[in-house]
């Protein structure tokens, strides 16, 4: 049966709401010492890795860009590098290796001591995301989490981590990229 259109506004509302609601949970704290994070980092000329799996690798090219092209300021390019885009290292690894190590292998290849691992992961608990947020440890990189309300995992090896208030997919991703814009945002203003 199909739905009415007051049933539709009302799901769609709903939505709304909830997304407005995890939202405004967030902690100012965390976000603002995330962008301090990487203000220092990109300060010291080290770089920001990204990494997460299906829309969060999505979010890590989209803030990737940010970095490298800008935000809202004309600026000198930031090193930014989501680690979900080279289709040929992804597939060789995830071919000779095995997917859970599709990220770390990356960041052993490219992190260094003081450059930031953004590391995205709605449940907290993805094997890839958390053996590169240990690979990170290793080499003494910095550690921005984000997770959902249950990520304990994540947030316990993270430096700073953004948790958003909800254990829905599509809610803790809109936290997410609403975050990692206002970082973006903050970062900016820190350095230019």
């Amino acid at each position: 049966m199909k739905a009415t259109i007051a049933e539709t506004r009302g799901k769609i509302n709903q939505q709304i709401r909830a997304s407005i609601d995890a939202k405004g949970k967030l902690s100012v704290e965390d976000i603002a010492a995330a962008a301090d994070t990487i203000a220092s980092a990109l300060t010291a000329g080290k770089k920001i890795l990204l990494c997460g799996n299906g829309g969060s690798a999505a979010d890590c090219q989209h803030i990737a860009g940010e970095f490298v092209g800008r935000f809202k300021k004309e600026r000198a390019a930031w090193p930014a590098v989501a680690l979900s885009t080279d289709t040929s290292v992804l597939t060789a690894l995830t071919n000779d290796y095995g997917v859970d190590i599709v990220f770390s292998r990356q960041v052993e290849a490219l992190g260094q001591e003081g450059d930031v691992l953004m590391a995205f992961s709605t449940s907290g608990t993805s094997p890839n995301v958390i053996k590169a947020v240990e690979e990170a440890r290793k080499r003494k990189m910095m550690v921005i989490g984000f997770t959902g309300s249950r990520g304990a995992k994540l947030k316990s090896l993270s430096d700073v981590c953004i948790m958003a208030a909800s254990d829905d997919t599509p809610r803790i991703q809109e936290c997410h990229i609403t975050a990692a814009h206002i970082i973006c945002g903050l970062v900016e203003d820190a350095l230019f």
